[in-house]
């Protein structure tokens, strides 16, 4: 049972409290790994915000560099020993971009995400002021645009206004004109088909369909970057935790991206790409009873970013039979808890909860600990209990 394993590995310490099962957490790796079929992974490290357990998974076959999600944290992890990030987001951090380009190490370890001009102007005055050359990723739109007569439907996220082949084209062509950056690769995020479980039919559909547009326009963006700056790519970065198979399976893709499937958060839970293995837990302790079939957990307000839905909120998955009140949800101070198992809840008991994103949870406690069955094998810092907040 999960729940009893959880208590015995974690009596004596104080709730709130947030562990990683390791052994969950190593099927799960080995399940990304062999999802790529021999495409190296990246590890998305916002999916994930303890340094530790990115080290433990770099170290695995199959897996190479890390996206991290903010200029700040890549100086940091290549000051802690990490030699090839990719910044999955672009940044405006002129402080952050200038470190960068004085640290020789790290300017040849870290790559910048643009998708605009005015980013590709930042990091050359950065590069220009500190010494070193910067190396860029340009982030194209993967979305879906499917054409209804005089109407263009853009079915995913709004991201990147560069979609398509000519877009492209021309933004590298005028990265090539900049002194002290360079072009290293391309990148496309699909969140219509690595962020979405396949819950529908329509769903599925969106997500054939996107497949088959990536897999026509990856190569078409590939040859009009490559026209403009006249050399071959190094790093065609796609995918995520739901889409390792397709986007690995395109063979201009040099790498794929993972994070959410080592930790496998409840938003994972429809997925049929993967078996959901979920590793990642926080306890709560039960601090009052106020009526038959209630108890009251202390703390647990962590509540995951995106749209303001239930499906946000965190999971109380044991013991069995537990469910959130719907006045009150998930609160900052206390978290009332119904259900029929709360009826044999006391005073003191423990009760386990999984989140709705994967890192996001992490940023709320300062250390991790990581259990194999029934013993913490090792407790460790998170980003936060390292000092480091990046977001």
């Amino acid at each position: 049972m999960l729940g009893t394993r959880l208590d015995a590995a974690t009596k004596g310490l104080p709730a709130p409290l947030a562990v990683v099962d390791l052994d969950a957490l190593e099927a799960n790796a080995d399940d990304l790994v062999r999802r790529a079929a021999g495409v190296p992974v990246r590890v998305a490290s916002k999916s994930v915000r303890v340094r530790h357990v990115l080290e433990s998974v770099l170290a695995l076959p199959g897996f190479a560099g890390v996206m991290a999600y903010s200029a700040r944290e890549a100086l940091w992890l290549v000051h802690e020993g990490v030699q090839d990030v990719l910044v999955g987001y672009p940044t405006v951090d002129e402080e952050a971009l200038l470190a960068l380009a004085s640290d020789p190490v790290a300017a040849r370890a870290v790559t910048l995400m643009v998708d605009d001009l005015a980013q590709v102007d930042l990091a050359q005055r950065a590069a220009a002021s500190g010494g070193h050359r910067l190396r860029l990723c340009l982030d194209v739109d993967a979305s879906l645009e499917v054409r209804l007569g005089p109407f263009t439907a853009h079915l995913g996220v709004r991201r990147s206004p560069v979609h398509t082949p000519q877009d492209a084209g021309a933004v590298a062509a005028e990265i090539v004109r900049r002194d002290h950056v360079e072009l290293r690769g391309v990148m496309f995020y699909e969140a219509q088909v690595a962020g979405m479980p396949d819950s529908s039919p329509v769903v599925r559909a969106v997500k054939r369909a996107s497949v088959a547009d990536l897999d026509r326009r990856r190569a078409r963006v590939l040859d009009a970057v490559r026209d403009a700056v006249g050399h071959e790519l190094d790093l065609v970065n796609s995918g995520g935790s739901g889409s390792l198979e397709t986007s690995a399976g395109d063979p201009v893709v040099t790498e794929v991206t993972a994070g959410s499937g080592l930790f496998v958060p409840t938003l994972f839970d429809a997925y049929r790409a993967f078996v959901p293995r979920p590793a990642a837990y926080f306890g709560l302790d039960v601090v009052r009873v106020p009526a038959r079939g209630y108890a009251t957990a202390f703390g647990g307000g962590y509540v995951a970013s995106g749209p303001a839905t239930r499906s946000r909120l965190p999971r109380p998955v044991a013991p069995a039979g537990l469910r959130l009140t719907g006045r009150e949800g998930a609160g900052e101070v206390q978290t009332p808890l119904r259900g029929g198992s709360s009826a044999d809840l006391r005073v003191g008991d423990r009760v386990w909860f999984r989140h709705a994103k994967a890192g996001e949870v992490m940023e709320r406690f300062d250390a991790v600990h990581l259990v194999r069955g029934d013993q913490v094998e090792r407790t460790v810092p998170t980003y936060r209990g390292e000092g480091r907040t990046f977001g």
